[in-house]
């Protein structure tokens, strides 16, 4: 790993000079270094297994076409692990040196959108009733912490991705979209509490209201994090700010 520069925070492309919520060193540290890097792609791929799993029990009552949109920290996670495995091929030179591209700049920003709802999606679900998961160690702090750490790991993104307007644009209407579907049909992750669906029968129930508002809250402020954290992609595919 090129260690020149490393503690020039606002120096580097990316996130520094931006609203870094991780600091520049510590994401080329592991974005940089083949054991690191590889570790977070592995991680990213076990998350899509172990939340897989969470979902088996309740799979088949759901159609198979419905699945991207019925489990989200899969989703969210094998995201992630793609915009991750795209910089292996840039081991050996700085974070800098990283491809840049249009289409890139979508997977990078519908990533950072889906970690970031998701996470904020799980705290507000797990918390508007809280006595159903606490003090249960895993259903509510493994669940609960394993989640939130897909925020910060959302902010190693703008670190060497860029966004445009149209990506930004995207990553709200699949996130919105998501939303419908969740709460219209009753696809959301399975939960301890009804929630009812908005095209059910008995409609909504009082925290299926405001469980759908909430999540409508966080895909609008998630694709906000990202507008405000991503470099802009330029016309000749640089970043702009």
């Amino acid at each position: 790993m090129d260690e020149s520069g490393v503690g020039e925070e606002g120096v580097d492309g990316g996130a520094a000079g931006r609203h870094a919520v991780i600091p520049r060193r510590w994401a080329r540290y592991y974005l940089e270094n083949a054991p690191s890097l590889c570790w977070l792609v592995f991680a990213n791929v076990a998350g899509v297994f172990v939340g897989v799993f969470f979902y088996l029990e309740t799979l088949p009552e759901v159609e198979t076409l419905a699945w991207p949109v019925y489990m989200d920290s899969p989703v969210a996670t094998l995201l992630m692990a793609l915009a991750l495995a795209t910089l292996l091929p840039n081991l050996g030179r700085r974070l800098d040196a990283a491809p840049v591209n249009l289409v890139l700049a979508y997977l990078y920003t519908i990533s950072f959108v889906w970690l970031v709802e998701t996470g904020l999606w799980l705290a507000l679900a797990l918390n508007l009733h809280f006595g159903l998961y606490y003090p249960d160690v895993w259903r509510y702090f493994g669940v609960l912490v394993t989640h939130l750490l897909f925020i910060p790991e959302a902010y190693l993104l703008p670190h060497f991705g860029r966004t445009t307007p149209g990506a930004l644009g995207l990553a709200l209407l699949l996130a919105l979209g998501n939303d419908l579907v969740d709460y219209g049909f009753g696809l959301h992750p399975p939960l301890r509490y009804e929630t009812g669906a908005l095209f059910s029968a008995g409609g909504f129930t009082t925290s299926g209201v405001v469980l759908a508002v909430g999540s409508v809250v966080t895909s609008v402020v998630a694709v906000a994090l990202a507008a405000r954290a991503f470099p802009r992609l330029g016309s000749d595919g640089a970043a702009s700010r």
